[in-house]
């Protein structure tokens, strides 16, 4: 079990030579959203996720996330299962704004100040395909959410989504288009 401390972000643009970038080929499909049950295939990895929020945090950043490894065949006999829409995306690692925090923060906060200087967080750029094409969302998984709040958003982010579950993909799941 791990608990997922995220903020989520419309994209006002694409950075520049996204294709320099590392970058993952997901698909997945829900087969129940609340409390979230999906099976993800992310390049040649398959697994399981179970995610809910935080009791205590209903509605905020905060959330349990179980994941359980599949073989090839198990996943594709369950996102056969799997109601609604089809998320399939590709996943671009970008590194983190570099005015991200401020610096009396990362002074004041080692922990954090190692995991940024270490390439640990990272922008997660979903760029969404079939039926969502043109959909922009980038993530940032923080390791506490202290760090969280204290992020600044980069400069080609639009709104801040977080708790939104419109933004949510396991809500575009049962959009309907």
């Amino acid at each position: 079990m791990g608990i997922e401390i995220e903020k989520k972000f419309t994209v006002k643009v694409l950075p520049k030579d996204l294709d320099k970038y590392p970058y993952h080929i997901i698909e997945q499909g829900y087969m129940c959203v609340n409390p979230a049950v999906r099976v993800r295939r992310e390049d040649d990895k398959y697994y399981m996720t179970y995610k809910c929020s935080l009791p205590e945090d209903e509605g905020g950043i905060g959330k349990t996330e179980y994941n359980m490894p599949l073989d090839a065949e198990s996943y594709a006999h369950l996102v056969e299962k799997c109601d609604g829409n089809i998320i399939r995306k590709t996943r671009y690692l970008l590194p983190l704004n570099d005015n991200a925090f401020d610096l009396e923060y990362l002074l004041n906060n080692p922990m954090i100040k190692n995991a940024v200087e270490s390439d640990d967080i990272k922008i997660e750029l979903d760029v969404f395909k079939s039926p969502f094409n043109g959909r922009l969302l980038a993530e940032i998984e923080f390791p506490t959410e202290e760090a969280a709040n204290a992020y600044h958003p980069a400069e080609w982010f639009l709104e801040d989504v977080t708790g939104n579950h419109r933004y949510s993909n396991s809500f575009m799941s049962i959009e309907k288009l």
